[in-house]
This record gives C-alpha cells, sequence and structure tokens, in this order.
C-alpha cells in the first residue's frame, strides 16, 4: 500500500502500518466532512487508535444527533468518491501559526505553541480540507475503501476537566468492507454480551448516581464473587501462600515513604483523623512492606508469599467511567513474594504456573508481554538488567513466548503482563507479575542470611485475576452470562408446571439444596413455556427441573439443559451426583 510521508515522499508502507494509516486518514476525511456540514468547527485532536479513530471537536452550542452521525458519514463517502489526492508540505512555526489562525483552528495554534521553537511544521492537505500532521496517509481520499461512524462522547480538552468539553465523534475503518463487515458483527455479538446488560438481568450487581463508579454487588452478584474467591483461597494455599488483611486507611507518612504520596497522589482519596493526613489505599503494596516488618526474618522464611485480598479506592474521572470495567473502588487480588536474588527465577516460574491453571480453567488463551526499564527509573541499571534477564530465562525455560514492550516498565521494576483472549477474540490485561527492586529499599525490609549478616530481599508483585470487579465483567461477556454450572449463581431452578406438582417440586429444591446445590423453585402462577424460557435465556441457569404429574408418579425429574436445549428425564439421585461432581471438578 503505497503512502504519502510529512516529506512529500510516496513509498510502500510496513504491512503491520497499514491499519493505522488507513484510520489516520480516516480521521482527516472525518474532519472533512464535519468542516462542510458545520464551518465553524474547530478540532482538536484526532488520532487512530487500537479499535478505531476518532476526532474531538468544538461544534460552539451544536448538539449532534443520530441524524448528523449519519450525515457526517454521507459526506465522508462524498469525498472519498471524489477522489481527491493526499499531498502533505512542511512550514516554519510562525507560518504555521499563521495558516491556523486564517483558518481559525484555535487548538491547534495552541498546540503548536506546545512544540520546539524551532520545529517545522507538517501538514496535509485534501481539496478544501487542511491538518496539521505528522502523517503518514494514503496518497488519495478513494483508497479509503470500508470506515462507519460508531457513537460520540464527551471529552475534555487535553483530557483535563479544567478545560472546555469537546464532542468526540468516533469511528472505525479496514481496508476492505469484508473486514468492516466482520467487525460490525463482532460489536453486534458484543454488544448483546455487554456486562451491564447481562449484569442486569441476571441480578449480578447494580451502578447508582448516589455512588459513581462504586459499584453494588447484589444477592445473585455474590454468590459469583464469593464462589470466584473460595476458588482464589484454595489455588493459592494449594501453591503456598498465606492470606493477610490490612487496613484500608494509613497515614501520610506511609504513603510519603512508598512515594505515593509525591506520585499519585490525584488518584487518591484522602482525609484528616485527630489532625493528622491520611489516605484510603490505592493499592495494597506498602500495608504489605508493614507485615513482612511486623517481626524479624530469616532466610529460612523466604520465599514468602502472602496474599490480600485488599479493597482499594482510586479517583478516576467520572467520563473514563464503564461499569465493572473501570470504577473507582475495586478489589484487589494481590500477592507480594518476598524472596533472595537466587530464588527469583523460580518463583516467577511458580506464579506462572499458577497463572495457567486458572486462565485455563476459565477458557483463556494469553500472550505474555515483557516491559523493560524506563527512562525514569530508580535503581542500579545492573540489577534491573539482572531482573530483566531472569524474567526472560524464567519464561524461556518454561517454553514460553513473549513480546518485548520496550521502556514500558514500572519505575521500580521490570515486569510480566498477561493479555487474556476471550471468546471474541478480544484482549484483556488482567494478570501481571512485577519485579520490585525499590520498595524493600524504601521500606528497609531485611533478612538474616545463613552468613548470619543482615540482607535486603527482593519482592514481586502479581495479581492475577487484576481486580476481582473487572475479571467478573470480563467473564460476564467472555461467556455471553452462560457460567459453568460450577461458577453459576443458580446452578438449577425448579419449575412446577401446576399446583398439583409443586409440593413435590419442593421437595425436589429441599433435596438438592441439602446436597449443596444451589437452587431456586419458581411457584409462580405463570405458565411453564414463560418459565423455561426465562430461566434459560434471562437468567441463564444451567438446568431447569420440569416437574408434571408425570414426574410425580415416577418419582423422576425431566432436566432442560441450557446449553443444548435438550430434556431427559432421569432419577433425583443422579442429577445430584452428576451435579456435585461439574461443581467439585469445576467443569462446564
Amino acid at each position: 500500500m503505497k503512502v504519502i510521508y510529512n516529506d512529500g515522499t510516496v513509498k510502500e508502507c510496513p504491512k503491520e502500518e497499514e491499519l493505522h494509516i488507513i484510520r489516520h486518514t480516516a480521521a482527516h476525511v472525518m474532519a472533512q466532512a464535519i468542516k462542510r456540514l458545520w464551518p465553524q468547527a474547530d478540532f482538536a485532536f484526532g488520532p487512530a487508535t487500537e479499535n478505531g479513530f476518532y476526532y474531538d471537536v468544538d461544534l460552539g452550542d451544536t448538539k449532534l444527533t443520530d441524524e448528523d452521525l449519519a450525515a457526517i458519514e454521507k459526506e465522508m463517502h462524498k469525498i472519498v468518491k471524489e477522489n481527491l489526492p493526499i499531498k502533505s508540505f512542511i512550514l516554519p512555526r510562525e507560518e504555521a501559526i499563521k495558516l491556523m489562525e486564517e483558518r481559525k483552528e484555535s487548538y491547534k495554534v495552541e498546540h503548536i505553541g506546545d512544540l520546539d521553537p524551532d520545529a517545522v511544521i507538517s501538514f496535509y492537505q485534501q481539496g478544501e480540507y487542511i491538518d496539521m500532521c505528522v502523517g503518514p496517509h494514503l496518497t488519495y481520499t478513494k483508497a479509503l475503501k470500508a470506515f462507519k461512524i460508531t457513537q460520540q462522547s464527551g471529552a475534555y480538552w487535553r483530557g483535563d476537566k479544567n478545560n472546555k468539553m469537546l464532542t468526540r465523534i468516533n469511528g472505525i475503518a479496514f481496508a476492505s468492507q469484508a473486514e468492516l463487515d466482520a467487525h460490525l458483527k463482532l460489536l453486534e455479538e458484543a454488544a448483546k454480551r455487554d456486562h451491564r446488560k447481562i449484569g442486569k438481568e441476571m441480578g449480578l450487581f447494580m451502578l447508582s448516581e448516589e455512588g459513581p463508579g462504586f459499584p453494588f454487588f447484589l444477592p445473585q452478584g455474590m454468590v459469583l464473587r464469593n464462589t470466584l474467591l473460595e476458588y482464589w483461597r484454595e489455588i493459592h494455599k494449594r501453591y503456598g501462600y498465606v492470606e493477610i488483611s490490612t487496613p484500608m486507611i494509613l497515614n501520610r507518612h506511609l504513603w510519603e515513604t512508598s512515594g505515593h504520596w509525591f506520585h499519585y497522589r490525584q488518584n487518591m482519596y484522602t482525609t484528616v483523623i485527630d489532625d493528622e493526613d491520611f489516605a484510603i489505599k490505592p493499592m495494597n503494596c506498602p500495608g504489605g512492606m508493614l507485615v513482612y516488618k511486623s517481626e524479624p526474618r530469616s532466610y529460612r522464611d523466604l520465599p514468602m508469599r502472602v496474599g490480600e485480598l485488599g479493597l482499594v479506592h482510586r479517583h478516576e474521572l467520572s467520563g473514563t467511567l464503564h461499569g465493572l470495567f473501570r470504577v473507582r473502588c475495586f478489589t484487589q487480588d494481590d500477592a507480594h513474594i518476598f524472596m533472595t536474588w537466587e530464588q527469583m527465577k523460580d518463583e516467577i516460574k511458580g506464579v506462572v504456573r499458577l497463572f495457567d491453571e486458572v486462565y485455563s480453567l476459565f477458557g483463556l488463551p494469553y500472550e505474555i508481554e515483557l516491559s523493560t526499564m524506563p527512562e525514569d527509573h530508580m535503581g542500579d541499571e545492573k540489577d534491573w538488567e539482572f531482573a530483566q534477564e531472569t524474567l526472560k530465562e524464567a519464561i524461556t525455560d518454561m517454553g514460553k513466548s513473549y513480546v518485548i514492550n520496550e521502556g514500558d516498565g514500572a519505575f521500580y521494576g521490570p515486569k510480566l503482563d498477561f493479555h487474556l483472549q476471550d471468546s471474541l477474540g478480544r484482549t484483556w490485561q488482567c494478570g501481571t507479575i512485577q519485579l520490585d527492586l525499590q520498595l524493600p529499599e524504601r521500606f528497609e525490609l531485611e533478612y538474616t542470611g545463613a552468613d548470619g549478616e543482615k540482607h535486603r530481599p527482593v519482592m514481586i508483585h502479581r495479581v492475577v485475576f487484576g481486580s476481582i470487579e473487572r475479571f467478573i465483567g470480563v467473564i460476564t461477556e467472555h461467556f455471553a452470562g452462560k457460567f459453568p454450572v460450577w461458577l453459576a449463581p443458580v446452578q438449577a431452578k425448579v419449575l412446577p408446571v401446576s399446583d398439583k406438582s409443586l409440593e413435590y417440586a419442593k421437595s425436589v429444591t429441599a433435596a438438592l439444596d441439602a446436597a449443596g446445590i444451589r437452587v431456586q423453585l419458581d411457584e409462580r402462577d405463570e405458565k411453564i413455556g414463560y418459565k423455561i424460557r426465562e430461566a434459560q435465556q434471562i437468567m441463564r441457569v444451567p438446568y431447569m427441573l420440569i416437574i408434571g404429574q408425570k414426574e410425580v408418579e415416577e418419582g423422576n425429574i425431566s432436566v432442560r439443559s441450557r446449553d443444548t436445549g435438550e430434556t431427559e428425564t432421569l432419577p433425583l439421585d443422579e442429577f445430584i451426583r452428576r451435579t456435585v461432581a461439574q461443581t467439585k471438578e469445576r467443569s462446564k
């Protein structure tokens, strides 16, 4: 695919860059269409993104409707059909400012003011439209084959809530119509699986205006959550972890020691107690440091694997909140491993094995990303190199591959991020293994070695689910609410056909409950077809036990499967045995 660069050269672009360039060009074509329809439009930023493209625009008092979005898309098709050549040119700073002032692009003028005084500014032009941009772009508008405007939202200029709210118009673009159609189908399926929609239907959780970003878990959601946490506790005990709980509110001195007060203050909720500053914890790590320091440690105590299901609070902008995916309070399934340098590789392998077991249970394959030392880092580069090599060797020894994310490690150490793939092919970053070379130093952690001398331990931060709330959102969409039997909030629903079979239905319900099966009896005066559809399609219950006169007379049950839609008749004891086994084995 030929593209034009900001120096005016036209050449083939690398295959992996094609989609980004297509989407970047689509953003410019969309801006041109907007400018034709609303000449007063003043444009801010308009980048390509991982999932499409957008442009932030100041339209004054104009509020866009769905019909307006359709009009923008129609005008874009017109621009594509015009087959306008796309050209680039460069201007010195002062001329660039003058051009943008003449075109009444105030946000572009402000942006130029942030650039280096000696910088030359590149522009791209198609027809009457000119945009400041580093490129590259397609060489003519007709090369833009497939796109769609998807939505609008609000966005602050420069992401600062103190600035003006702009209109963000989003779109998607692909190299072909077939790819676009496939993506739209994926979006349609994703909409059906939206965890907010399913969560409301199944009574899992709710969100309230009285607590924006603070989710409420409802009875069925608590069953799901607690079942998940029971599994977490079981597997961590098996892998040699102990569990702790640290306070939610700790004083300013602690957060100064950890560095959060200086580097993370804007995301923390604070309070004053007895005239002293305190903070509600945004993460569990500093409390874990205090637990380690609470008594002398020996090399015989290491490795020390300490887990915590800690509720943390972080301030997020209201515009970024999204169901369970982006909230202001969530439970992190943290663990901190304190160890010697010699134990580092084996401990990393142990964490990866635990991750393997957890993610395979949910049918979530993953890819590993290694983030290396950033420019703004703390500590000796030799220690960083050793830590990075240890991470690489541990993964390689296990026969796993990884990609390098150069310079994106935390300031305190390199990390491995685990990107999970759900049933729709979407990726979610959940698990992480972070080596920390700094907090043990900041908190002066020590252990007595075999030589009788004091030594500094190394530390791993790691999460499996990442956030319990977010992971519940992920698996809700992954399973489309059809949770495996062991995880389903309600495993079986007993549906009497009429009052004549109600007493037997009650006895069946009692037997299931006594066996530890999560069961509900639907004794409403509704038609059996309605009860079945609600249980299967809305509540997504794995098994529906239909109890009619025949079942009463024969002492059996008729079981309808949520997943196959088939019904079989069998003795109650046999159903109990199967379901208990499925729950114990955590099988689907």
